[in-house]
C-alpha cells in the first residue's frame, strides 16, 4: 500500500496533506469522477494515514503499526466500508442505519473514525434522508467518504454537505503504466489504452480475449444483411451468462460490451459525417467504412444513441435479457 502506488493524482494527494496539516480536514466528502480511476483505492489509503499510529511523514500510512495491519486485515474497528449488496439495485436503508449508528460511536482506538459508501450512486430516498442527519450532526475527529460518479446523481441536501473531490481521467502515459504494471500484453496495450479513455480501472476490465472475440462476432452479425437479432441475443445472453450467476459479474460483462458497441458506432458515426476513426484500430477500418456507406448521419446517430441508452438501462439494472432483447432489435431495423 502507500501513496506511491497512485498515479495521476499527485495534485489530490498534496492538497488533503495541506488541509490536513493546517487543520482543515472536512467531516465529509463526495468523491465522484468516472469508474475505474482510483476513487475507492484514495479514499482507502487517505483512511489509512488518518488512522496510522505511527506515520512516518504527514498524512502517510506506515504499513506496520496495529492500526494498518487491521485495515488491512478488516478487522479495524474505526475504520468502516459500507456498499449496495449485489443481489439488490439500491443502496438500502438498513444498511445506512448500520453505517450511521457505527458513525456515532466513540473510536476505540482513539484517533478517529473513517468510514466509506461506495455506491452512493445508489443511495434510494429512504436511506438518503437516513444519512443526512448523520450529516448533520457528525461526531467528532471522524470523516465520512462517499463515492459517485457525479454530484448530480447525489440530493442536493447530501452534496451540500459534503466536499467534493472530484477525480479526472489519466493521461495515456499513466493508463499504459498501470496496464503493464498488471501484466497486460504489450500487443494489447495501444488498443486498451485508447479505449480506456482515461480509467485503468476500464482498460482492465477490457484486457479479456472472450470479450473481445464475442465482440467480433456480434459486429459480423450486425454487418450480416438482414441482422439476425433473436440469434445475436441468444449469443449474448451466453456470453453473459459465462461470468456466472451473479447478477453484477453478468450486468458487468454485458456492459462491456455496449461499450465496446458504444466506441464502434461512434467512429461509424464520424465516418459517416466525414471525419476519422478515433477509437478502433485498424482492423475494424473496412468494417466501419462499409456499414457508414449504408447508412445516412441520422442513422448513424440513432444507432448510437440507441447504444447509449441501452448502457443507461443496465445502470439502472433494468432486467438484462430485455435490455440486450430491446438492443438488437432497434440495431436491426436500422442496419438494413
Amino acid at each position: 500500500m502507500g501513496w506511491h502506488r497512485f498515479r495521476g493524482h499527485d495534485d489530490l494527494i498534496e492538497g488533503f496533506r495541506r488541509v490536513v496539516a493546517r487543520g482543515r480536514l472536512a467531516h465529509a466528502y463526495l468523491f465522484t469522477g468516472p469508474p475505474g480511476v482510483g476513487k475507492r483505492l484514495f479514499a482507502v489509503e487517505l483512511g489509512r494515514a488518518l488512522l496510522c499510529e505511527q506515520p512516518p511523514a504527514p498524512l502517510t500510512a506506515c504499513d506496520r503499526c496495529p492500526a494498518c495491519l487491521q485495515i488491512d486485515a478488516g478487522t479495524h474497528p474505526d475504520f468502516v466500508t459500507a456498499g449496495r449488496p449485489p443481489e439488490v439495485h439500491e443502496l438500502p436503508i438498513e444498511v445506512m442505519r448500520e453505517v450511521c449508528g457505527h458513525f456515532g460511536l466513540r473510536p476505540a482506538r482513539g484517533r478517529g473514525k473513517v468510514v466509506i459508501v461506495d455506491d452512493a450512486d445508489d443511495l434510494n430516498e429512504e436511506s438518503s434522508n437516513c444519512f443526512l442527519k448523520t450529516l448533520e450532526e457528525p461526531p467528532p475527529r471522524s470523516v465520512l467518504i462517499l463515492i459517485g460518479s457525479g454530484r448530480e446523481r447525489q440530493l442536493p441536501t447530501i452534496v451540500s454537505r459534503c466536499q467534493v473531490v472530484t477525480f479526472a481521467p489519466l493521461p495515456p502515459a499513466v493508463v499504459r503504466e498501470v496496464l503493464a504494471a498488471n501484466g497486460v500484453e504489450p500487443k494489447q496495450l495501444d488498443r486498451l489504452v485508447r479505449l480506456g479513455a482515461g480509467s485503468p480501472g476500464l482498460a482492465l476490465a477490457l484486457a479479456d480475449e472472450a470479450l473481445w472475440a464475442f465482440r467480433d462476432r456480434l459486429l459480423k452479425g450486425l454487418s450480416a444483411r438482414p441482422v439476425d437479432p433473436v440469434a445475436l441475443s441468444k449469443a449474448w445472453m451466453e456470453h453473459v451468462e459465462e461470468a456466472g450467476k451473479d447478477s453484477a459479474a453478468q450486468r458487468k460483462r454485458a456492459g462491456l460490451v455496449v461499450r465496446l458497441l458504444i466506441d464502434f458506432f461512434d467512429d461509424l458515426l464520424a465516418v459517416a459525417s466525414g471525419g476519422e476513426a478515433r477509437r478502433t484500430g485498424p482492423e475494424d477500418t473496412a468494417r466501419v467504412r462499409e456499414l457508414a456507406g449504408r447508412l445516412e448521419t441520422e442513422q448513424a446517430l440513432a444507432v448510437l444513441e440507441r447504444c447509449l441508452e441501452a448502457d443507461l438501462q443496465i445502470g439502472r439494472r433494468v432486467q438484462l435479457v430485455l435490455v440486450l432483447e430491446a438492443l438488437l432489435d432497434a440495431l436491426a431495423q436500422r442496419l438494413v
